[in-house]
């Protein structure tokens, strides 16, 4: 006699037995496995799609590590996709692990994927047309909203599977018979405020709820805050932590929750009925037929896990012939199925890919401690601190122990909650500050766990490619965020720069660049690395270009050069090839370059093409990449600006000089690092720049910000001298000159972040004449110069302007009596104080190491060439 047999056939009557739980919970999960032991059923049926049937003997690989998720994804368009997370505590994930571990048949038994990709590709396209005021609700949104996306895993109510088009989150993945669109978009958005419901809610239906009161079918229902209402609970999760969650393994008849759960859910259903959503009704017709079919084979010793809401409705006796015509005609598309990698920070998340519950760390952690979790989890909470160098005892332990006890008892819960624990961490631990608490919730609430797959699970060529490069290179996917620091003249962290810039022109943003810290070279990279569930599908979505990596790069670099609509575009592609070490991208992307730079007559284009391709010049110091064709092209460039730029700053208004001021900038950087690269037929380019700016100086059509800044750029060149510079200043500032173009004169000589504000402060003759203008400056011009002043001098530092305030009170004749006392640099005395040089000498000295306590020469006994000769051989690293 079968356990089910035993226990009355099923758990509200006769027929299978159906385990209707919530998903991620550890509770459902733990009820699951006492009732499938109790049972002991021939097969186990599990919400979910049934394309992966095949894919569950993998889960008993000792390779594979929950959090993980199938994966769907539509073979012609590999970006609309499909998620199915499971955890360690999820029920649907302890049901598939039992059926193996008692070689029992294990199936999914949801509405297959086949169905839902390709409903979503329907409703998608009904979208596009923009039929009716929004149709499903722009799918973009939908999508943001992951709503309604329910798989086995997924804590939505009556959902199908989190789904994703394009960037990979899109529309969720339910079908409807007689698509109502709007409804549709309404509800699915409203799914994921009810997302914290993982026991599965149907919307509300368009009938009647129990009282005669109409209920709008766009209106969803969380079951969880009904229930809780209903038995005096402000919160959900509180009401449920304290009738599951916290419910000793072992007690009593291990069918009993499930028997109250089918009740409670019976009686919510028959208040609100199926919520006037269609696809709910296909989905469930869709599980009967296979409930039925598998009641055939094996009789009534049939366990079926799945959300509770839906337990009613397989409950339910219909016509088979009603539950075919439901389901018969749904549209298809051809769909690959794979596991996949997931990371608990996903499971956090309402939307997206997440499958909405707030503290997968916390569940894992009631999964795997279920005797003494408040004792275990205050030790981990003393352990992660303690990792971040902060003082806790375990006295802390015990004493948050007791007061997350005591705060049960005064709040009327059985055991301690996630909430108590968190207050009594927060005033033992944290001294009642929240800094501390929220890398508590990061950490553990939340957690970095992200899951692994065996190799043997089906995969697209580029995705085993990668994970052969991975090994390699010894460079490991992580939930965790990460800086990594390469030295390019390492032939290892060469090897994973190209890696990463090359995923990155796939479009699969493991990592990204950031500032290296402590070097400015260009052998040295530093990147943020974080591998995220979705990348996954990034990874199949970029199999259209290739079966590895380099040819898909090279692949999508060529097709992004042909489509490129800006010559900026296609230089930005150029650096990008060199980064990534694509030699036979490279050529395209040259000749697309040189053409599009030969029809290009605009010269704001030309100056924004010009600084990437001339930092790609670079790259063949350090990459041994050839960028002999590149130096011919940004030559040819840089003259083609030449030649255009004066006639382009004539007659420009305020926002178009501002930003060919950014263009001169830009194109003054390039010219810098062009500097005498060889090139045919191009020389003295810097030379060639000057008379350029020169001619910008000079030019009164030219609007002020711009000849201010070719001024101050010939200046910083040496090209002009001091005193030229304060002529030309005077000239701009005399009374002739409209307020309004003098001000903007000044923004561009002494404007923005390019130093400026030092260069008043150490030339006082300019600061004076800038000063002797602004007090000249009539009233009524005054108010309409003041924005372009103020725009100027707030970019500078608090210790710039402070100082130049301190120069201004003082007034003329003290600010100049510093610079007219000697000839050197303005601003500067003429000789080195050699008195205040020496007082420093012994700090120097003590700072370096070169005075040992209790020993050697204190001061400058030695003299002032002793101390440099110390100096050079300590940071030489020669033993002095």
């Amino acid at each position: 006699m079968t356990g089910l047999e035993r226990g009355g056939r099923g758990v509200a009557g006769g027929g299978p037995l159906l385990l209707g739980v919530r998903h991620h919970g550890p509770g459902s999960a733990r009820a699951v496995r006492a009732a499938l032991d109790a049972a002991r059923p021939r097969v186990v049926l599990i919400e979910g799609p049934p394309e992966a049937d095949a894919l569950i003997p993998l889960a008993s690989e000792e390779d594979m590590r929950p959090p993980v998720a199938l994966l769907a994804h539509a073979v012609d368009e590999p970006g609309r996709s499909a998620f199915w997370p499971f955890a360690e505590f999820s029920p649907e994930w302890v049901a598939i692990r039992w059926a193996l571990q008692h070689e029992v048949p294990a199936r999914f038994i949801d509405l297959p994927a086949t169905h839902t990709l390709a409903w979503e590709k329907e409703e998608g396209d009904e979208t596009g047309k923009g039929a009716g005021g929004g149709g499903e609700g722009d799918s973009a949104a939908a999508g943001a909203a992951g709503a309604d996306a329910e798989t086995a895993t997924d804590a939505e109510p009556g959902g199908g599977a989190h789904t994703g088009a394009g960037a990979g989150a899109g529309p969720n993945a339910r079908v409807d018979a007689a698509p109502d669109a709007d409804a549709d978009a309404d509800a699915d958005a409203d799914a994921d405020a009810d997302a914290g419901a993982d026991v599965e809610a149907g919307p509300q239906t368009s009938a009647t709820a129990a009282d005669g009161s109409p209920v709008a079918a766009d209106v969803r229902i969380d079951p969880l805050a009904v229930l809780a209402e209903a038995a005096g609970y402000d919160d959900p999760e509180r009401w449920w932590e304290d009738v599951v969650e916290h419910r000793g393994v072992g007690e009593g008849d291990a069918f009993a929750p499930f028997v109250v759960l089918e009740e409670a859910m019976g009686a919510l259903r028959e208040a609100y009925g199926s919520g006037g959503h269609d696809r709910d009704l296909v989905r469930e017709a869709y599980m009967r037929l296979q409930v039925r079919a598998a009641q055939r084979e094996f009789g009534d010793a049939v366990a079926v896990v799945c959300g509770a809401w839906h337990v009613p409705a397989l409950r339910q006796r219909t016509a088979v012939a009603a539950d075919r015509a439901l389901v018969k005609g749904l549209p298809k598309v051809k769909a690959d199925m794979t596991w996949v990698p997931w990371t608990y920070r996903r499971l956090s998340r309402f939307s997206g890919y997440g499958a909405g519950i707030d503290s997968p760390g916390w569940y894992g952690h009631l999964f795997a401690a279920p005797d003494r979790p408040v004792e275990r989890w205050m030790t981990k909470v003393a352990g992660l601190f303690r990792d971040e160098d902060r003082i806790v005892s375990s006295a802390h332990v015990i004493e948050a122990v007791r007061l997350a006890e005591t705060l049960a008892a005064m709040r009327g819960r059985p055991l301690p909650g996630l909430g108590e624990t968190t207050d009594a961490v927060r005033a033992v631990m944290c001294e009642g500050s929240d800094v501390p608490l929220a890398l508590v919730h990061d950490r553990l609430v939340v957690g970095d766990v992200l899951g692994e797959v065996p190799q043997a699970a089906p995969a697209v060529p580029l995705q085993r490619d990668l994970d052969r490069i991975q090994r390699r290179l010894r460079l490991k996917p992580e939930a965790l965020e990460r800086e990594l620091e390469l030295d390019l003249r390492k032939e290892t962290d060469a090897e994973r720069s190209r890696l990463l810039h090359r995923l990155r022109l796939l479009g699969v943003a493991w990592g990204e660049p950031a500032a290296s810290r402590g070097s400015t070279g260009t052998f040295r990279e530093t990147w943020r690395l974080r591998w995220e569930p979705e990348l996954s599908v990034r990874v199949a979505e970029a199999g259209v270009w290739g079966t590895t990596v380099l040819a898909a790069a090279t692949a999508k670099a060529e097709a992004d050069a042909v489509s490129a609509q800006a010559l900026a575009d296609v230089t930005g592609l150029a650096e990008r090839c060199l980064l990534a070490e694509l030699p036979e991208a490279l050529p395209v992307v040259m000749q697309v370059l040189a053409d599009r730079a030969a029809l290009d007559t605009d010269v704001g284009h030309l100056a924004q093409a010009l600084p990437a391709l001339v930092r790609s010049l670079r790259y063949g110091d350090v990459r041994g990449t050839d960028t002999g064709a590149l130096a011919g092209v940004a030559a040819g460039l840089a003259e083609r600006i030449f030649v255009g730029l004066p006639p382009a700053c004539a007659a420009l208004d305020a926002d178009a000089a501002e930003e060919m001021r950014r263009h001169v900038d830009a194109v003054h950087g390039a010219v810098g690092l062009l500097g005498d690269v060889p090139a045919p037929d191009h020389r003295d380019l810097r030379g060639r720049w000057h008379s350029v700016l020169r001619v910008l100086s000079a030019r009164d059509t030219v609007p002020g910000v711009v000849r201010g800044r070719a001024v101050r750029l010939l200046l910083d060149e040496g090209e002009l001298g001091q005193d030229e510079a304060a002529r030309v200043m005077g000239l701009v500032l005399s009374p002739g000159t409209p307020p309004g173009d003098a001000a903007a004169w000044i923004e561009g000589f002494v404007g923005g972040g390019s130093g400026g504000g030092m260069l008043l402060v150490h030339d006082e003759r300019l600061l004076g004449l800038v000063d002797a203008w602004l007090t000249g400056v009539p009233a009524e011009a005054f108010t309409d110069v003041l924005p372009l002043l103020r725009r100027t001098f707030s970019a500078y530092e608090p210790g710039v302007r402070r100082t130049l305030g301190e120069l201004v009170r003082r007034g003329p004749g003290e600010r100049g009596s510093v610079s007219a006392a000697g000839t050197g640099i303005p601003g500067f005395a003429a000789d080195l104080d050699a008195g205040r040089a020496d007082a420093v000498l012994p700090v120097v000295r003590l700072l370096l190491g070169l005075d040992e306590p209790g020993g050697g020469p204190s001061g400058p006994s030695g003299g002032p060439g002793e101390v440099e000769k110390d100096v050079d051989n300590d940071l030489a690293g020669v033993a002095g």
